[in-house]
């Protein structure tokens, strides 16, 4: 029995001997340790999933979600695991989510998280400008927001003669509606014809183009160019300068001075004293 003890006390004093086993202990570690690892990455998760595809600023409701099962590893971490946080809530502008695709935070959002882009991100100092137009302006519904435009103005001069030129360039595009005030372009399911462009102006272009649109007598019809496009048209008989359009918009227009003018009541004032002299 002691013989059988000092041996057994020998072979784990051998140092061949505790590096053998330190090696297996160290393999044993590693292997049940990736095991693990590997297990819980790839046991399945209940995933909610888009049950068909949720257009932009569409309200998601239950019967537009179903729920799969996928492998943890799959699922970042900011995919929305819980129907509740997803029923209720609007996809987000300009946001298409495909059938069969997870939902994400930053895609889904509350109807008060929800804005219209169109006056997000109009710059500090401008106005928004509704400008109308149609399927044909907008040379097939190619002019989409975030692109650039130049407003051309087509005009009879006072010698009977038309002319054309180019009034305002270099336009931002902000959004494209139809004439009910949905985004032309939110919905490629939908067939939206475009009615109004949306872009914004300073107050002082604001004005000048609300003039030039009123200038009926003069057959003023403005339209837009897509940005760097050199208009063709034979029936276009004098290219004129886009100050020259500016002068002549101003000029058959009655230019209202803001300059504030006199109390009116002075006249009452003296009429009242002149009675009373009588």
């Amino acid at each position: 029995m002691n013989n059988i003890i000092i041996s057994i006390k020998r072979f784990f004093t051998n140092k061949n001997t505790v590096t053998i086993l330190g090696v297996i202990a160290v393999i044993a570690i590693i292997y049940f340790g990736y095991n693990s690892q590997i297990k819980k990455a790839t046991s399945p998760v209940r995933i909610p999933i888009a049950k068909e595809t949720i257009q932009p600023r569409t309200l998601i409701t239950k019967d537009m979600i179903k729920y799969v099962s996928i492998p943890s590893v799959a699922v970042s971490e900011n995919v929305i695991r819980s129907e509740g946080s997803i029923v209720g809530k609007y996809s987000a502008i300009n946001t298409v989510i495909p059938a069969g695709s997870m939902f994400y935070s930053g895609v889904v959002v509350s109807a008060d998280d929800m804005p219209d882009a169109l006056f997000t991100n109009i710059k500090e100092g401008e106005i928004p400008y509704n400008f109308p137009v149609s399927m044909s302006t907008t040379y097939g519904n190619s002019i989409v927001p975030d692109s650039y435009i130049d407003i051309y103005m087509k005009a009879v001069d006072d010698n009977g003669e038309i002319m054309v030129g180019r009034l305002l360039e270099n336009i931002q595009v902000l959004a494209v509606k139809d004439s009910s005030g949905n985004n032309v372009f939110e919905d490629m399911s939908s067939k939206r014809t475009p009615a109004f462009l949306y872009f914004g102006v300073t107050e002082d272009l604001h004005i000048l183009l609300r003039k030039a649109s009123y200038l009926s007598s003069k057959s003023v019809v403005l339209f837009p160019v897509p940005h760097g496009t050199i208009i063709e048209d034979e029936e276009l008989v004098t290219e004129v300068s886009t100050q020259y359009l500016r002068d002549f918009i101003n000029a058959h227009t009655v230019v209202i001075d803001e300059t504030p003018t006199d109390n009116p009541n002075d006249n009452d004032d003296n009429n009242v004293d002149d009675n009373a002299g009588e």
